[in-house]
């Protein structure tokens, strides 16, 4: 998901101050207008079959006012009050909207709203979607919980119902209950590598590379045509 873009819905119940605000987000390079609403349940309605990143929402409107919209969609997507009563501004920070803007108001006040709107939302899905690596992980190997290190990991086999794992100076792999499909999930795509129905291997660890065979640890292991693509891509990105 690209956020350097957010999509965006403006309600307003007034024509003139709707139309205003829909030509204001489309000269926006960063947002893109899905759609503008004369009420806030139309717009609610839309939502929640077309959730958006930011909405423009005027506070006094009939039936269902902005403020209340605001607080039913709650965390969902973040909101920007147009409105010409300013003694709604305070009211409007308490339900965590990124600004207010007063009715009536140019496109330097909207962009400036709109760019305190752009860095919060970024900056969320930065923190979201860099989350720290894992280093290790804890398996269960008979009555034991064993503490493994990912890079010294040189790959996982898998064996039905349970996974051997076969970790850098050890003679012997651990064996733990566990698929290779659930373990799959938990690694990092940067780290470990499926390259049959059988094994997923650390990359760092590969020795050699001959046509579809692997060798890590003098152990030779065969590339599936399923997956061949995805490390031929790989082996390309890392290349001289």
């Amino acid at each position: 998901m690209d956020k350097k873009v957010l999509t965006c819905t403006a309600v307003d119940d007034e024509p003139m101050a709707l139309k205003l605000l829909e030509s204001y987000i489309i000269k926006t390079p960063f947002l893109k207008l899905q759609n503008t609403f004369p009420n806030a349940i139309d717009a609610l309605e839309n939502f929640n079959e077309e959730p958006v990143d930011l909405l423009f929402l005027d506070i006094q409107m009939p039936d269902l006012s902005g403020m209340e919209l605001s607080r039913i969609i709650k965390n969902r997507a973040k909101v920007i009050f147009t409105t010409a009563f300013d003694q709604y501004a305070l009211e409007g920070f308490r339900v965590d909207a990124i600004d207010y803007l007063l009715k009536p108001f140019d496109y330097a006040e909207f962009l400036g709203a709109a760019q305190k709107a752009h860095n919060r939302i970024l900056s969320e899905y930065v923190s979201d979607t860099t989350s720290p690596e894992k280093e290790f992980m804890y398996v269960k190997s008979g009555f034991k919980q064993l503490k493994i290190a990912l890079d010294q990991v040189l790959y996982f086999e898998g064996l039905k119902d349970y996974v051997k794992i076969w970790v850098k100076n050890n003679s012997s792999p651990i064996l733990t209950l566990m698929t290779l499909k659930s373990l799959e999930k938990d690694l990092s795509n940067d780290k470990f590598m499926r390259v049959n129905r059988s094994f997923i291997v650390g990359l760092q660890h590969i020795e050699e590379v001959e046509r579809n065979l692997i060798l890590i640890n003098n152990t030779q292991i065969t590339i599936s045509e399923q997956h061949k693509a995805k490390f031929q891509d790989y082996i390309a990105n890392n290349s001289l």
